[in-house]
């Protein structure tokens, strides 16, 4: 714990929290508890609920248990987010409710995310095992997950789906819950809790925008109920709820969110538009060549000796010319792509239909129906496509316009094929090729090789969600000690995705040999033209899920402390998955190949006893077993106990086992996926291609774009032989009350994951072997040493300049395989209080914080630490493993008017990632280290720790109309930078710093009720 220093601490007080202090206390999960005994007892901490506890006749089930009961305080730490704490809080979405909880941590999927698999998906990671180990219930049931898999493999529920303006609580179990839930509970459970009725007509109206006039929101629900349950036995809603947000681009924003160039700050210049005539742009580059294959663009070879690079249009230069000498000679157009292109936040537009009918069928027998529909888009615009790309993986390596890349033939024709041939119909000189006419007579020498992105064409992606869910079940009593229910639940995920701007194939190099495009003057083009290079690709995929439950519980006897009580239950699940290959017929550079299918049948039976054996100590017992219809079976206890020597004073503790089912993109025979993961080559490769290595092989390009950053693809097919993870996990706690006004609990957890499925855990070393190289043959060999399944599967045509050096590695080939273990340790703080300061005025303060002593991944080559650091790197966004998440809220509350203000808290994060090749978390081993002489070693090794601050107030007019103001962000934090991302384009991180990115926000809406 000592990262969180004294350092740490004044940043705390000098930054956002002198506000907070005056404003008010909070927690990021905004945890609450309310007392639901005498003053001074401990039944309600800060990690309990409010609102179902503030009546003590009014019993609920707890997540994580089958028993109903008058407070949410069990054995297991239970984070609980109430519809009002939300409210104050300003967060107006399930996805911001769920990941403001401090446990969530690394893998967590953040809004902001847009380059990989899930890009336009949210999803939560309790405890940083991944959102796949992470279960989120709907009113205690499953949901459909997410058709797309998140790093290609991970499975998860999509938070955009979930309704927000019909939650009445989160319930955020921090504890492995297999014995109750089965699969995917090893972090923890998320169970989302709708209104079970509703009377009357209620409703919110919002919008708002950010400082910069973008980020635009309109926000508005609606929900009409009727039927008085408790007098006449029924109860009938609908519920309807709309939202929109608007884009955020980089440009607006400004430096270092824009661009790679980091020369100004002692960085790299990573952006080699701006000064590489090799590194494709809107404004076309060729240089001569020769071509092996008059028919064929892709045959042409390395540069003409000698040969001056010739830029198209030199007229339209917006941003400047640069001239480059050396590696290539000739003068080309500045550009800066992130700031042209990039965008922070996409454009998303969310609404939903839900409704529920509640039925008393008898004296003792209860009935519900729900049914709900919703729609969630987002869209993602991209940097324009280029024309150097390798091959879809596994394309032919003949269809790679890398090797060495496209060219443009000396004549065109209207077929696009022997327009070399005299008489062939439409033959003439190319005018794309400033080359053609010299060598009229010797077209195979004056090929004009090309370097292109097509800035007339739109990039980016259309990503529709609808999610189809329907529950119904039947509840009742038998006597006084039984009760009984039984639960059905159907849903379904359709996913739409349309991709714009990638280049098909055969149409590209037939509007090349046609002379279709125009590349010298893109803005001449057509848009039938542009639509025949780049048609849009679209993708339907869709996950199913169907499930019943049944369970009866049974007060046995009395024991001291209460009613001896055993609950037996059983679950049959139906699961399947369609997620269709984007590019299965192989025919566009640069779309994903990545598919999953799959379908299993689920049956599980499972147990729990609740034993009050004193009023200090009560003992819970849990057990389920899961059989798949893959083969293979599971089973998963539990044990907890909650010992209250005295009223102000609890101990409590858990010890579990747990599994996570391999997912249908990891064993299904169909299912493969290549990910692409930036790589900087070392400094060996670069002084092999004209530029040179500092003493720590780090990498001077030398102006050669072969040296730059670029992304190594690592590819994986699905296998049937996979075994579940397995869990162990333990917590232990206390929970303390010494006033009436002031709770808190401190728990401690640790979990150890083993049998990982991990796909290629070696892919870093074997790419480190690969570059360890002089050779193609020496480095193949070296890759297939690390073990069984590596190997080298494709390589980048030759650098030009330097034929004879080793290439660049493209693609290699690494297993699923169940291996290695990780083991995960921490300390859950929370605590409450509440202050009368007289005449109806009250001052509410909730801090919560996670701080995580230790994230290891045992391996055969050593222990990789990721605490505190950017690893596991290639979980889900790249964007680490802060040490310590929390936040505080606190509110001043005086009659019809309240204030709240939110802080929350990301640590610092060591830019190093120990599954990146080597086990060494000194600075030495940065993942940004720079090449400018006389900068430290340590600049760029750290992201600086992060605090935001949001302001909201309320004002009731009276009981059925209010309004509120909401300031996001209110001190303008900027995001740290941290150029080490990957997965965030360029220098920062989504998942922990998106509001430091968006900045100042203000919103302003109404709520009524009627």
């Amino acid at each position: 714990m000592r990262s969180f220093n004294r350092a740490t601490a004044t940043r705390l007080c000098c930054g956002a929290a002198p506000l907070a202090i005056l404003l008010s206390l909070s927690s990021p999960a905004f945890a609450q508890t309310a007392p639901t005994a005498p003053a001074g007892t401990v039944e309600a901490t800060t990690d309990q609920a409010a609102d179902p506890a503030q009546d003590p006749a009014q019993d609920i089930v707890v997540t994580g248990s089958l028993f109903r009961r008058t407070n949410t305080e069990t054995p297991s730490p239970v984070t609980v987010l109430t519809a009002d704490s939300l409210a104050k809080a300003g967060i107006t979405t399930a996805a911001e409710a769920i990941r403001s909880v401090s446990a969530d941590s690394g893998g967590s999927i953040g809004v902001g995310f847009q380059s990989g698999f899930s890009a336009g998906g949210v999803a939560v990671s309790l405890r940083g095992l991944g959102v796949s180990s992470t279960l989120v219930l709907v009113d205690g049931l499953r949901s459909a997950n997410f058709p797309i898999n998140d790093d290609g493999h991970n499975s998860y529920v999509d938070l955009n789906s979930i309704p927000f303006s019909l939650i009445e609580r989160v319930e955020v179990l921090k504890d492995g819950a297999s014995s109750t839930y089965g699969a995917d509970a090893i972090g923890g459970v998320v169970n989302l809790i709708l209104k079970k009725q509703f009377t009357g007509i209620a409703g919110t109206v919002e919008a708002g925008a950010s400082s910069h006039g973008d980020a635009a929101r309109q926000r508005a629900n609606l929900t009409i109920g009727y039927g008085d349950y408790a007098d006449k036995g029924f109860n009938v809603y609908l519920n309807g709820e709309f939202q929109q947000d608007g884009r955020v681009s980089n440009h607006s924003r400004g430096f270092p969110y824009n661009n790679r160039d980091l020369t100004s700050i002692g960085g790299n210049d990573n952006n080699g538009a701006d000064n590489s005539l090799t590194t494709a742009t809107p404004n076309a580059v060729v240089v001569r060549t020769t071509q092996s294959d008059l028919n064929n663009p892709l045959s042409g070879g390395t540069a003409i000796a000698n040969a001056n690079y010739t830029t198209l249009n030199l007229g339209n230069c917006a941003r400047g010319t640069f001239t480059q000498s050396g590696v290539a000679n000739g003068v080309g157009c500045k550009h800066n792509l992130e700031d042209e292109y990039f965008q922070l936040a996409p454009f998303q537009r969310k609404y939903s239909i839900n409704g529920r009918i509640s039925v008393r069928l008898a004296e003792n027998v209860e009935g519900y129906l729900t049914g709900s529909y919703s729609n969630s888009y987002v869209s993602i615009n991209n940097a324009p496509r280029a024309l150097r790309n390798t091959q879809p993986y596994g394309g032919a390596p003949s269809l790679a316009s890398s090797n060495p890349g496209i060219v443009l033939p000396v004549y065109i024709c209207t077929a696009g094929i022997n327009c070399a041939v005299p008489g062939a119909p439409g033959r003439q000189l190319n005018p794309n090729n400033p080359y053609a006419a010299a060598n009229a007579n010797t077209p195979a020498a004056g090929a004009a090789r090309i370097y292109y992105s097509f800035g007339d064409i739109d990039a980016g992606s259309d990503r529709t969600n609808e999610v189809y869910r329907f529950a119904g079940g039947l509840h009742g009593t038998v006597g006084d000690d039984w009760t009984w229910k039984v639960d059905g639940v159907y849903a379904r995920d359709n996913l739409e995705i349309v991709q714009r701007g990638y280049l098909n194939i055969a149409n590209t190099l037939n509007a090349i040999n046609t002379g279709a495009y125009n590349f010298v003057n893109p803005s001449q083009n057509s848009q039938a033209v542009r639509d025949f290079v780049s048609p849009d690709k679209i993708t339907p995929s869709h996950s199913e899920m169907y499930s019943l439950d049944a369970a009866i519980t049974k007060q046995l006897f009395e024991l001291p402390g209460g009613p001896l009580m055993v609950a037996i239950g059983g679950q049959v699940r139906r699961e399947s998955l369609v997620n269709n290959n984007q590019n299965e017929l192989l025919d566009t550079y640069g779309l994903t190949t990545s598919s999953a299918f799959g379908k299993h049948t689920v049956s599980a039976g499972y147990f729990e006893i609740q034993a009050p054996v004193l009023d200090i100590l009560e003992i819970n017992g849990s057990g389920r077993y899961d059989h798949y219809s893959e083969g293979f079976g599971r089973f998963s206890p539990k044990v907890g106990f909650k010992f209250t020597p005295i009223r102000q004073f609890a101990v409590r503790g858990t010890y579990s086992q747990g599994f996570r089912a391999p997912t249908f993109a990891e064993s299904g025979p169909r299912s493969q996926y290549a990910g692409f993961v930036n790589t900087q080559p070392p400094g060996n490769f670069c002084a092999a291609h004209g530029g040179s290595a500092t003493a720590t092989n780090t990498c001077v390009t030398g102006g050669n774009p072969y040296n730059l950053n670029y992304s190594v693809g690592r590819g994986f097919v699905g296998n049937p032989d996979l075994k579940p993870e397995t869990s162990r996990s333990f917590t232990g706690g206390i929970i303390v009350e010494p006033t009436s006004w002031f709770s808190a609990t401190v728990d401690y957890y640790n979990v150890k994951k083993s049998n990982l499925i991990a796909n290629g855990p070696l892919a870093g070393d074997a790419i480190v072997a690969y570059y360890k190289q002089s050779n193609l043959a020496a480095a193949t060999a070296a890759v297939a040493a690390v073990g069984q399944g590596y190997s080298v599967n494709t390589v980048d045509g030759v650098d030009p300049a330097f034929p004879n050096a080793l290439p660049r590695l493209l693609i290699i080939n690494a297993p699923f395989v169940n291996v290695n273990f990780d083991k995960t340790s921490g300390l859950d703080f929370s605590a409450t209080a509440r202050i009368p300061l007289g005449d109806g005025i009250r001052f509410t303060s909730r801090v919560e914080a996670t701080y995580i002593i230790q994230y290891d991944r045992h391996t055969a080559q050593g222990v990789q630490k990721f605490a505190g650091t950017m690893g596991p790197y290639d979980l889900s966004s790249g964007n680490g493993t802060p040490n310590w998440r929390g936040n505080w809220q606190n509110t001043l509350a005086a009659g019809k008017f309240s204030l709240t203000a939110t802080a929350y808290y990301v640590g610092r994060i060591k830019a190093v990632a120990t599954d990146q090749g080597s086990l060494d978390t000194s600075c030495a081993n940065s993942l940004y280290k720079s090449s400018q002489a006389g900068v430290p070693v340590d600049r760029f090794c750290y992201v600086n720790s992060f605090i935001n601050v949001d302001l909201n107030a309320t004002v009731a007019v009276n009981d059925d109309f209010s309004f509120f103001g909401n300031v996001g962000n209110i001190l303008g934090a900027r995001a740290p930078i941290a150029p080490a991302s990957y997965a965030s384009s360029p220098n920062y991180l989504t998942t922990w710093h998106y509001a430091g990115l968006i900045g100042r926000t203000f919103r302003a809406g109404a709520n009524f009720k009627f």
